[in-house]
């Protein structure tokens, strides 16, 4: 992790790394109040006169127990699906009476200094996905700042929240299966992370049925990212057209869906589409989507109370959260032979 820069004196992330305590701990020993033993306190005064640490105003605020700060840091803050669960997290996040600096990296440079820069200003963070690197989520752990990680598989040290992906997208392609599509095309980065792990279960249960899975067609998760794969994949100038689509989110397979309507074909007449998260739209889309509803809120919620709990030292076991996920049958696949029976 970096030292502050030059006259500007040093960070509380020094005072904790000096002291090796977490950020929360030296906020509860400035206070003088909270559960911080007679001689980490101790540790954590000596650093702050070796250091000449002067507490910003946020520091100050810690200090005194006016305020607390929590950082979360997310890919992108537009689209529906940031925003439940951004909306979940604050929800609680105000309920513990803390404020939240959120750190977009959308289009950000740098962004491994921007969360570094963000961790010595708050007392715990929440990372979104695979914004940061592994090396420097392991600096985080590392400096014993509480950290949940969100929607990215489990790190040894750190709490985990998520949703369930495999089981789900394995459901997903067997009601597909049932519908006696054979041919199926994927849109959606493989992002190492939730979306891979919905590509998994997909993959799975396609080669258990002879099909060999295609690879997924990389786009952003967006309804313009979803246009332009579903351009791609359903235009002729791409071959044979997939009978069904799998998209990584709702946003790409709206994208898909309007793809589709501007060639001329129907669905699910023509193409079957499928998407994930079970956004608003999803349900309000004609034809309607079928999807995978996941908790997008609660997520952000649990994710608030987990951060929470690590910061007031409640617990220090790393916990994993799996949150259970559920496959939405609407109308964009088509009607079922078994459901007609």
């Amino acid at each position: 992790m970096p030292h502050s820069d030059e006259g500007q004196g040093a960070t509380i992330y020094e005072v904790a790394q000096r002291a090796g305590v977490s950020i929360a701990t030296v906020s509860r020993a400035l206070r003088n109040t909270g559960p911080v033993a007679a001689g980490t306190r101790e540790k954590v005064l000596r650093a702050v006169e070796e250091l000449s640490f002067t507490p910003s105003r946020l520091g100050v605020s810690l200090a005194q127990g006016r305020h607390a700060a929590n950082g979360i840091v997310f890919p992108d803050l537009s689209g529906p699906y940031f925003a439940e669960v951004l909306l979940g997290y604050e929800e609680v996040a105000a309920e513990l009476g803390r404020s939240v600096l959120i750190l977009s990296t959308r289009g950000r440079a740098a962004v491994q200094d921007l969360v570094r820069d963000l961790v010595g200003r708050v007392d715990g963070m929440v990372i979104f996905g695979r914004t940061v690197g592994d090396a420097v989520v392991d600096e985080i752990v590392r400096s014993r700042t509480p950290l949940v990680l969100l929607a990215r598989d489990p790190v040894e040290r750190a709490d985990a929240v998520s949703s369930e992906n495999t089981a789900s997208a394995e459901a997903l392609a067997t009601h597909l299966l049932g519908h006696g599509y054979t041919t199926f095309a994927l849109a959606g980065d493989d992002d190492r992370g939730d979306v891979t792990q919905r590509w998994t279960g997909v993959r799975r249960v396609l080669s258990g049925h002879g099909i060999r899975p295609p690879e997924p067609l990389p786009c952003e998760l967006t309804v313009e990212g979803g246009y332009a794969a579903g351009r791609t994949l359903l235009s002729k100038k791409h071959g044979r057209r997939p009978r069904a689509v799998i998209c990584a989110d709702d946003q790409v397979a709206l994208g898909v869906i309007l793809a589709a309507e501007e060639l001329g074909l129907d669905v699910p007449g023509d193409v079957a589409i499928t998407g994930w998260d079970d956004i608003m739209a999803a349900r309000h889309a004609r034809p309607a989507l079928t999807t995978v509803r996941q908790p997008m809120r609660l997520l952000g919620a649990r994710a608030a109370r987990a951060l929470d709990e690590l910061i007031k030292g409640i617990r220090t076991v790393p916990n994993s959260e799996i949150l259970p996920t559920q496959l939405i049958v609407r109308s964009s696949c088509g009607p079922h032979p078994l459901e007609e029976k």
